[in-house]
């Protein structure tokens, strides 16, 4: 049986390979999302704007389209930068710069990333799901991996921040990760119809 095609909808390099990487076991051609596609994300929630993401590019392309939303929520900031993370400052250095300054006068450090899955064909939703993982805002940028806020986000008992772990443990515990063990199952029972 050939591969089926499968559009991550992301323009985001890093996404793109952390979601090759967590998918290599799946019968799927991976592709990118078409050059030049631009999704005005509109939504509330991170599922919501997964949702979007996903409905455009499966519409866009005629191919079944993985799109995920995802992003940082510190307590003291009332949820900020929430699902405006990737939109909260023009690089990630100006990003984690502009979140740490904001944060600066709060004692609490408490954050979370979250990661909102949806699998779509055509309009139609197919699966969605969400993971979590709970940490601590650093007050500077420590380890070189990972991309966005991995520097600054220490994952709660572990000491570490994102950026200090390899991509296999970071796979494990990440938001990511954990949305993707619980689309896992789902993606099996999809491809047995």
């Amino acid at each position: 049986m050939d591969n089926l095609p499968l559009v991550i909808a992301s323009g985001n390099e890093g996404k793109i390979r952390e979601f090759k990487k967590l998918l290599a076991n799946f019968p799927f051609d991976l592709l990118r999302q078409p050059f030049g596609v631009e999704i005005e994300e509109t939504g509330d929630t991170f599922m919501e704007n997964a949702r979007i993401k996903a409905i455009a590019v499966s519409q866009k392309t005629g191919n079944l389209s993985l799109a995920d939303d995802s992003g940082l929520s510190v307590e003291a900031l009332r949820g900020a930068p929430g699902v405006y993370s990737s939109r909260y400052a023009n690089s990630d250095k100006e990003r984690i710069e502009k979140l740490l300054a904001e944060l600066k006068p709060f004692p609490n450090r408490k954050a979370k990333f979250e990661c909102a899955l949806c699998i779509a064909s055509g309009e139609k939703v197919l699966i969605e799901v969400s993971g979590f993982c709970e940490g601590l805002i650093t007050f500077s940028p420590k380890g070189e991996n990972g991309f966005g806020y991995d520097p600054i986000f220490e994952v709660s008992g572990l000491g570490e921040t994102f950026a200090e772990m390899d991509h296999e443990k970071k796979k494990h515990i990440g938001h990511r990760g954990n949305a993707f063990k619980l689309l896992k199952p789902e993606l099996k029972k999809l491809l047995l119809k």
